[in-house]
């Protein structure tokens, strides 16, 4: 029973923050300490609101600011997985950015589209097959969401420029300390 309640308990949960006029969503994350997430907020979009259109395939396809609270001290680097489950296809990868310095608190806008970004990280290929950023861009109809994830990692990856986010997921897989998400939605 105490098994079956600790199960109930670890469930990753969302909860919503409101903060500086911004909401976040955090979730708890599936290993290590179930009390540390990261809260993630962008100055572009709130969560659960529309992601603004120079950020989508429709716009100048620029990545999108975000920010991000709550790192755990021991974090070596940052992992970030953004990705849309309600694409016709299964979850569609848009952008994958791993070996983030774990004292960076933010990322700006419009991050370079290149293999590795001084800095900034290394990008790993989205299911586009292009290794960098590429924002929402689904079919008419319903509009689709769009989960920016953080995790906060006690190591490095050290992975080539290019992995995709399966080789991501699997190697950060055991180092997770704390993750959070953003959620933003676009239509057309």
């Amino acid at each position: 029973m105490v098994h079956q309640l600790w199960h109930y308990l670890t469930i990753p949960l969302v909860v919503m923050f409101v903060s500086g006029g911004c909401q976040s969503a955090t979730a708890t994350p599936q290993e290590g300490n179930p009390q540390m997430a990261l809260q993630v907020t962008s100055s572009a979009f709130n969560e659960g609101s529309p992601i603004p259109r120079q950020y989508t395939c429709d716009g100048e396809d620029l990545s999108p600011p975000l920010a991000w609270k709550g790192v755990p001290a021991n974090t070596h680097s940052l992992v970030l997985i953004a990705d849309d489950p309600d694409a016709p296809v299964g979850t569609w990868v848009h952008w994958v950015l791993y070996d983030i310095p774990g004292s960076l608190s933010n990322l700006p806008q419009g991050i370079s589209k290149t293999p590795t970004v001084p800095g900034f990280g290394t990008q790993g290929t989205n299911t586009s097959r292009k290794g960098y950023y590429n924002g929402p861009c689904p079919p008419r109809g319903i509009p689709h969401r769009y989960f920016f994830k953080l995790y906060a990692l006690d190591t490095s990856l050290n992975l080539k420029p290019g992995a995709n986010a399966a080789d991501v997921e699997k190697a950060m897989r055991g180092h997770i300390l704390a993750q959070g998400q953003l959620m933003g939605t676009y239509g057309r």
